[in-house]
């Protein structure tokens, strides 16, 4: 087995319920994750500070770096969007678009993280446009690799040729472990049930994914079973969700610099009922992953209607999790 140095980070959307809600401020935020052992800080820049893109004043970046410094965090990845449908008569130009990741290039920079998440449909090209200029800001530029994609969908494949003949090292993935989902998430299914879908259409649709049928067969099924409505809606999220397999980060792990611990739920005893972490941590061991596997918790959305949301405890489950899978010592994680 190759050498691996995995280490415990935490996307600050996973707490996007609480900072929406003012209930939880950023430095918050950083404690109870440097109190977990999640010391790497990932972060979308357009949900952290007011007014960005736009430019933000140095006492913005000043600050960012004090709370680093006083959590004994690190900064792991800036997630940048961008807007290519700016204009609703025509595409953004190219050259604007490379003008805009240079934006991003250049924030990423200046709060100190080695990695930019790049949207998974952004043009191939117009990343190779900037990698040159990536790598003078020591940037890495990373396609997230995310659900209803994979590693073999054509559009990954041309990322991953286009990488390959630049020549550059500043090019890669950030793979999101939701394309991993081996199971229908249990949150989702209560939810689609508190908005109508029978219990019988629901066991159903659970079923068909667990046996992998495909999407189509599954909606014309639920049709025929006098579903409407939600019951539609949960079926045709499978056309949007699938089990790939784990391994095949293994032929990219190359160029994988940073990963997404997508997540719906965390159980009282530290499992995630869709996604087989215990599988993930062991590929990303095999290929010898040297980076951070930051937590990104997305269940909120699928509970909010119904009950309270506790990302903090979510993460702090997820992240006690890693820590076995790991091989951490247990002493490390602290309940937040």
């Amino acid at each position: 087995m190759s050498t691996y140095d995995i280490k415990r980070g935490v996307s600050l959307y996973s707490y996007q319920e609480e900072y929406f809600l003012r209930q939880k401020s950023l430095e918050d935020l950083i404690k109870v994750s440097a109190e977990m052992g999640a010391k790497g800080i990932e972060l979308i820049s357009e949900q952290t500070f007011p007014g960005y893109p736009n430019p933000l004043a140095p006492s913005v970046y000043d600050n960012w770096h004090a709370l680093m410094a006083k959590y004994g965090t690190t900064p792991v990845c800036h997630d940048f969007m961008l807007d290519y449908k700016k204009y609703k008569d025509r595409p953004m130009p190219f050259e604007e678009q490379v003008a805009s990741c240079k934006v991003d290039i250049d924030h990423a920079a200046r709060l100190g993280c080695p990695y930019t998440r790049a949207l998974v449909s952004i043009e191939p090209n117009v990343l190779v446009a900037c990698a040159d200029y990536a790598e003078s800001r020591n940037v890495r530029l990373l396609i997230e690799v995310h659900a209803p994609l994979h590693f073999d969908h054509p559009w990954i494949i041309r990322h991953a040729e286009a990488f390959e003949k630049s020549g550059s090292d500043y090019l890669g993935f950030l793979p999101d472990m939701g394309m991993f989902l081996f199971a229908f998430p249990p949150v989702w299914k209560e939810k689609f049930m508190r908005d109508g879908v029978p219990q019988h259409i629901a066991d159903y649709i659970c079923k068909a994914y667990e046996d992998r049928v495909l999407s189509e067969y599954v909606i014309l099924e639920v049709e025929k079973m006098g579903g409407v409505g939600p019951a539609i809606g949960m079926a045709t999220a499978l056309r949007h969700n699938a089990a790939f397999e784990p391994k095949r980060m293994l032929d990219h792990m190359d160029r994988i610099w940073n990963v997404h611990a997508k997540f719906y739920e965390m159980t009282e005893d530290l499992v995630e009922p869709s996604i087989p972490y215990d599988e993930i941590i062991r590929v990303l061991k095999q290929g010898g992953y040297k980076g951070y596997i930051c937590s990104e918790y997305e269940g909120n959305r699928w509970i909010q209607d119904a009950f309270p949301v506790d990302s903090i405890e979510q993460v702090r489950r997820q992240q006690e999790m890693f820590k076995k899978l790991i091989g951490e010592p247990q002493a490390a994680v602290s309940a937040a």
